[in-house]
């Protein structure tokens, strides 16, 4: 395809033309406002929200006015709704820029330096969930920069925000989440009554996630622990219950003791017969025997693998993808965040991250309960 023409040089090859006659200032002013998304008014002020309390307050533990008046402290927030939604269609992928942002000298350190502090939760973590302690480390790290950087945004504005404001009309490719986050709302409003948080004060992501490992509020209900033995669970104070609790969030979505994240792989030429490796994205469904079936080459502990694998395809922008085969602890991964950018990211931070605790000489698992891929 020819490269398009310079703005001068097209210009120079037409004859000139008419200078536009230049809009009125009214006629632009109207336009500007035109495009300018409807002003809600305060969610104290809506139909909607306080239908959403009357019809709520009794299951979730609040009183109907109790509840009401929660609400109408929330408020709506433009740069959550900015953030929620997809990047712009057909901009590239590049797994390079994504790996340097988290695989990076000052990430590692605070690493090195949560893991010598949290040695024995860590180890302890992992005997009992069989996530090895770098896995565990290396999510709290990638989310949160070991409780640097745990959000800035009050949980309620956010949840109500994308409950009650999802952003409309959605770009192409993008999907109305809103009955997802109405129901973190009911979690996260429950999850304050349970445990005599201050819903007002809570603070976490653009999305609505909380403490050092960034949980929703469903999965906190669900999956965190009282892993220091205090009698409570908090995950925004406490690292050593962010700890058990993210191992524990692992386990119970499929976390295999022992099984490598992910084979090296030589994909087929054929753009059809890769087509089909990749056709379940990240979700393992073909055995070895059916990657080599079609032309794909396996590592030799990726043939001797006992179970579903998935194609990972990662895009290098303008460069050639790169790819490997994905167990079920990558896709445990994944469903931290699902991404499989975010899954490469949590395992070669976590292998590097080893590594470095290794030259220290401080104890590491052994690679064969570690998330390193076969060779």
């Amino acid at each position: 395809m020819l490269a398009a023409l310079p703005a001068a040089a097209e210009t120079a090859s037409k004859p000139a033309a008419k200078p536009a006659p230049k809009s009125k200032p009214k006629a632009a002013a109207k336009a500007r406002a035109a495009r300018k998304p409807a002003v809600q008014p305060p969610f104290g002020e809506r139909a909607d929200v306080m239908a959403f309390a009357d019809a709520q307050a009794e299951s979730l533990g609040y009183r109907r006015e109790e509840l009401r008046a929660l609400l109408a402290l929330a408020r709506p927030q433009p740069t959550v709704q900015r953030l929620i939604l997809p990047g712009p269609p057909g901009q590239a992928k590049d797994w390079g820029a994504y790996r340097q942002r988290f695989i990076e000298p000052q990430r590692l350190q605070a690493g090195l330096a949560f893991w010598a502090q949290h040695e024995a939760a860590l180890s302890r973590a992992e005997a009992t969930y069989g996530v090895p302690a770098e896995v565990i480390a290396s999510i709290i790290g990638v989310e949160t920069f070991y409780g640097r950087i745990m959000g800035g945004f009050r949980a309620l504005d956010a949840l109500a925000t994308l409950t009650f404001d999802y952003p409309s009309p959605l770009p192409p490719g993008a999907r109305d989440r809103s009955p997802f986050f109405r129901e973190e709302l009911r979690q996260f409003l429950i999850l304050a009554r349970e445990n005599g948080l201050d819903p007002l004060s809570l603070k976490g992501s653009y999305a609505g996630a909380m403490g050092w490992g960034q949980f929703m509020p469903g999965s906190w209900r669900r999956y965190a622990i009282d892993f220091d033995g205090d009698g409570h669970i908090d995950l925004i104070d406490s690292p050593v219950d962010a700890i058990g609790s993210v191992a524990n969030f692992l386990r119970e979505h499929g976390w295999q003791r022992g099984m490598p994240t992910h084979y090296e792989v030589q994909v087929p030429n054929d753009t059809a017969a890769r087509a089909q490796l990749l056709i379940s994205d990240v979700l393992p469904q073909l055995d070895a025997r059916q990657f080599e079936s079609v032309g794909a080459q396996l590592s030799p502990q990726g043939r001797a693998h006992n179970g579903p694998l998935a194609l990972i395809e990662l895009q290098m922008g303008g460069a050639a993808p790169i790819y490997v085969a994905g167990t079920q602890n990558f896709y445990t991964v994944t469903r931290y965040n699902q991404s499989s950018y975010y899954a490469m990211a949590v395992i070669e931070f976590a292998s590097t991250l080893a590594s470095w605790r290794r030259a220290t000489g401080a104890p590491v698992a052994t690679p064969a309960s570690g998330p390193a891929s076969g060779q």
